[in-house]
């Protein structure tokens, strides 16, 4: 049968008007029955199976595991022959990571299993926040892993947590520990997913570098081992796995530097909660359920952050107030105008139902003023240990000029250094400074050890200059 333009023109003619009679004259119930067996017939036909694995979990509105130990396993493992690669390099890092960017595919095999997976974005509306100002869009990202149905099985079973051990793997090797602050902008908008901002964590403090006396850092060594050996034993006495520490003491007496040294022993992460940037207890909640495992979560200066002193001693202070018609002090709570984070709130976040959603953690609070917190946060199960960090002693001074000056017990300005401290008040952080200005101007070690013996005889004068004008003025007032 010969074809010509006109009967080509026929066909198509027929086919608008049989398409146009079906949208036209056929009711929706049997456009929706025509769609049904169409579809039927093309599953009949389809053989693959599909999972798809979001960037974030959608009930928790946290990081889905599965999504980036994903993205970790076919970085290392199957982007060699893939035609589009995206590189990271995080800061110190000896070698970028690979993953697989959005609208690619790649392919993998595991048992003779040919697998596909395939990165997808899909972007959404734009968002705005109640300050009027207008966000981003967002984009929402997925892998699709697809595969012959006769091996769903195997792909679940076996398939998937073949790639969660294999990406825990890679993960340990080429570990990038980061250090994370919250997001004082993402709690207003509708992006609740990245709440952290994340930095790469390269303090250099470490349990052999701390200025603190040898036996309490033995003993918090040894705790901290037997803290992360236990998580049998924290899940048979019912309790989670996570323990809290309250570094407290004057200024510059290392309580920063310990936190670092536990995180660099541990290999956690750090996340450093500023308080004042949570604007509600919700959201201190969704911050908590956010963080990962291995962790040291950190809030510093807690009794300058928020209102958490101690609930008894306000009432009778306010009761004071009241009675004399005086005005109550602001409380320190304010200084976040938009900020309703309660001690309640914080209490629950420290030792609540919410704190045993993550895993093995550890919680620690610095403060400088412990008596002025609410003693509900000092309890044990909050706070497990407290550790005082004092001034330099003479066991820490030997560390500091180990570290700084490289000089050891038989420099002859040791023993009077020594003698010194046991009679004035000076930091780690003083002595510290003093060895760095010498070293800077090139003196070297005999200059500093001079120079921090003469900055010790200093302090003793002025605190005996201050000791005996009291007493003088105590003797006038007699």
């Amino acid at each position: 049968m010969a074809w010509d333009w006109s009967s080509i023109g026929s066909v198509f003619a027929t086919l608008l008007f049989l398409r146009t009679a079906y949208r036209d004259f056929l009711p929706p119930e049997f456009h929706r029955f025509i769609s049904f067996l169409l579809r039927d017939l093309m599953a009949r036909f389809n053989n693959d199976a599909n999972i798809i694995i979001e960037e974030y979990d959608d009930i928790t509105c946290s990081t889905n595991e599965l999504y980036g130990a994903a993205q970790t396993y076919l970085g290392a493992r199957c982007l060699d022959d893939a035609a589009v690669v995206k590189l990271t390099k995080i800061r110190d890092s000896p070698l970028p990571a690979a993953s697989l960017p959005g609208y690619h595919t790649t392919y993998d095999s595991f048992q003779g299993i040919p697998l596909q997976w395939k990165s997808v974005v899909v972007a959404q509306a734009d968002g705005s926040n109640p300050s009027g100002r207008s966000s981003r869009p967002a984009e929402h990202h997925s892998l699709k892993l697809t595969f012959h149905q006769r091996h769903r099985h195997a792909v679940r079973s076996l398939y998937i947590p073949h790639v969660l051990e294999e990406a825990k793997r890679i993960a340990i090797a080429s570990r990038q520990r980061r250090l994370f602050t919250n997001r004082a902008d993402s709690i207003y908008g509708d992006d609740r997913r990245n709440l952290w901002s994340p930095a790469p964590f390269s303090h250099s403090s470490t349990f052999d570098t701390l200025a603190i006396d040898p036996a309490l850092r033995d003993d918090i060594r040894g705790d901290l081992l037997r803290f992360v050996d236990r998580r049998d034993y924290y899940a048979r006495v019912g309790r989670p796995w996570k323990r809290g520490y309250l570094l407290h003491g004057p200024p510059g007496t290392g309580k920063t530097s310990l936190i670092a040294a536990i995180a660099n022993m541990l290999e956690f992460d750090v996340y450093d909660l500023e308080l004042t940037a949570v604007h509600s207890n919700t959201a201190l909640r969704r911050l908590l359920a956010s963080t990962t495992p291995k962790s040291v979560v950190v809030i510093e200066d807690a009794d300058c952050s928020l209102d958490l002193s101690d609930r008894k001693k306000k009432k009778k202070q306010d009761e004071k107030h009241a009675k004399a018609g005086e005005e109550e002090p602001t409380p320190t709570s304010n200084r976040s105008r938009f900020s309703t984070v309660s001690l309640s709130g914080v209490l629950n976040f420290v030792d609540g139902l919410w704190s045993s959603s993550v895993g093995e953690r550890l919680m620690i609070l610095t403060t400088n003023h412990p008596e002025r917190l609410d003693p509900a946060m000092l309890r044990p199960g909050r706070m497990d240990r407290k550790i005082h960090l004092s001034y330099c002693r003479p066991a820490a001074f030997r560390v500091l000029a180990r570290n700084y000056l490289e000089v050891g017990e038989e420099h002859p300005r040791m023993a009077e250094a020594e003698a010194l401290l046991r009679e004035v008040e000076m930091t780690p952080a003083d002595v510290a400074e003093v060895f760095m200005r010498c070293d800077a101007e090139g003196e070297g070690a005999d200059a500093a050890m001079d120079e921090v013996v003469m900055e010790m005889r200093r302090r003793k004068r002025e605190a005996a200059a201050a000791s005996a004008a009291e007493i003088h003025g105590e003797c006038q007032g007699n």
